[in-house]
This record gives structure tokens, C-alpha cells and sequence, in this order.
């Protein structure tokens, strides 16, 4: 059954039922959207941006682009994801590519595969060439294996490279189906409440310390994740984090 769900047939239809659900959503969701004026000026102040947002909202992210992002004036003219190598990607860079984003295709290796190739260093390297030639790349900081809705230094390293700010970039719908997976994949109904958030930019230089920068990620993530929840209405013993 695995192997039919990543053959190629499967894989385009996958891809194209995938695109127009985000499509869906995008243009029916009754969004209420935060934070949009510092964001629109970090895009036009900057040769590339990269936008960070949680796993578990892939079905969402092209919302902000789609309604947004590619509209606003400045240097910045395309726009990418970075996306596993995974067969399971596949149906997303299709997906996703439907709509004029880039798929940069790798991740960081599995601990336990460590002689594996998952193209992490070549997606880096495009990553950052993109993001010096026009471009807001999309990272998911914590994916492509969790742990879940915690940064890890990829998008960091990559920010810090290209001499790029990062965007935090929050999405919420309700009613949504959360799947059982590690991140508690979030599946978005059309026709719903939803809130975007764009978060307070947090600028990058080759000097500054990972650490404290990965730490202050984390901290703009959560807040305007949690905002974009509260937007959507729900409530903190409800929110699409805890509930089922």
C-alpha cells in the first residue's frame, strides 16, 4: 500500500488535491491577519527573507503567500520551500509547485542513518543562494522530524549565511482535523475562521551567537502561534496544541 501511494500517478493527483485544498482554504477562510506592516517592510528592505513556521501547518502556509507575500513591492520576487527528501514530500513539492514556489529538497540527517544522504548540505547551499538572489525561502524549524514546535539551528544557520532576517510566521484555522502524527499534522477546512500573524522580525548577523538567536525564534514562534490560535478562537484549555 506504501509503495502505491509513492508511485508517480499517485504522487501528481496527491499533489494536485493537495494544491487545491491549499488553494481552498487560502482564498474561502475568514482570516484575521496581525503584524502585516513590519512584515511587509522587512520584505522590501531585504534581498531574501526567510519565513518560519511550524510542521504541522504545511496545509496552511501558502495562505500568507498566495494572499500577501507575492503581492508586496521590494527586491523580493520568489518564493521557496525547503522540503525532505522523503517520498512523502513529493506530493508536496508538487503541490506546492503549482502555485510558482520552489521545493529546495533535503533535511538535516537522522541520527540514526547518519551515513544516509538526506541532502542537507546541498539544500543549504541553494537555500542561502536563493535567498541572496530575491527570494523568501520557507523553513519548518522544527521538521522534519521534531521534536514538535521546537526550533532547531537549521533555519538559523541558513538565516545567518545569506545575512537574511527571519519572519516568524503563525497560522491557525478552526474548525481543523489534528492528525495522530509526531507533529499533530493539522488538516484545515475551507469555509472556517482563521488567523495569519506575522511576527515581530528577527534580524541575523554572521556575529551573533546561535544560541541566543535560536532561543529568540523560539520565543516569537510561540507568541504569534499563540496569537494566531487565540485569533481563531481558541481558548488556551483548547488550543489546536492540546485538544484532539
Amino acid at each position: 500500500m506504501k509503495r502505491l501511494f509513492r508511485s508517480k500517478p499517485v504522487t501528481i493527483l496527491l499533489g494536485t488535491l493537495i494544491w487545491g485544498w491549499m488553494t481552498l482554504v487560502a482564498r474561502t477562510v475568514r482570516w484575521k491577519v496581525e503584524g502585516i506592516e513590519p512584515a511587509r517592510q522587512s520584505w522590501s528592505e531585504n534581498q531574501g527573507v526567510v519565513v518560519a513556521s511550524w510542521h504541522s501547518r504545511i496545509m496552511l502556509l501558502p495562505s500568507g503567500w498566495i494572499r500577501h507575500m507575492r503581492h508586496w513591492p521590494g527586491p523580493i520576487h520568489k518564493g521557496a520551500m525547503l522540503i525532505s527528501l522523503s517520498p512523502d514530500g513529493e506530493a508536496v513539492t508538487r503541490a506546492i509547485g503549482h502555485l510558482g514556489i520552489h521545493a529546495i529538497r533535503g533535511s538535516a540527517a537522522n541520527k540514526k542513518k547518519a551515513k544516509k544522504d538526506k541532502g542537507g548540505i546541498k539544500a543549504v547551499a541553494e537555500a542561502v543562494r536563493l535567498l541572496r538572489s530575491g527570494t523568501g525561502v520557507c523553513i519548518t524549524p522544527d521538521g522534519p522530524r521534531g521534536p514538535a514546535e521546537v526550533v532547531s539551528p537549521g533555519a538559523i544557520m541558513i538565516a545567518q549565511r545569506a545575512g537574511a532576517p527571519i519572519l516568524p510566521y503563525a497560522l491557525s484555522v478552526k474548525p481543523a482535523k489534528r492528525l495522530g502524527t509526531w507533529d499533530r499534522f493539522i488538516i484545515p477546512f475551507p469555509f472556517a475562521r482563521g488567523a495569519i500573524v506575522y511576527g515581530e522580525p528577527l534580524a541575523t548577523t554572521r556575529d551573533a551567537d546561535p544560541a541566543e538567536l535560536q532561543a529568540e525564534l523560539q520565543k516569537r514562534l510561540d507568541a504569534a502561534t499563540q496569537r494566531a490560535d487565540m485569533l481563531a478562537g481558541y481558548s488556551t484549555d483548547n488550543s489546536p496544541v492540546t485538544s484532539a
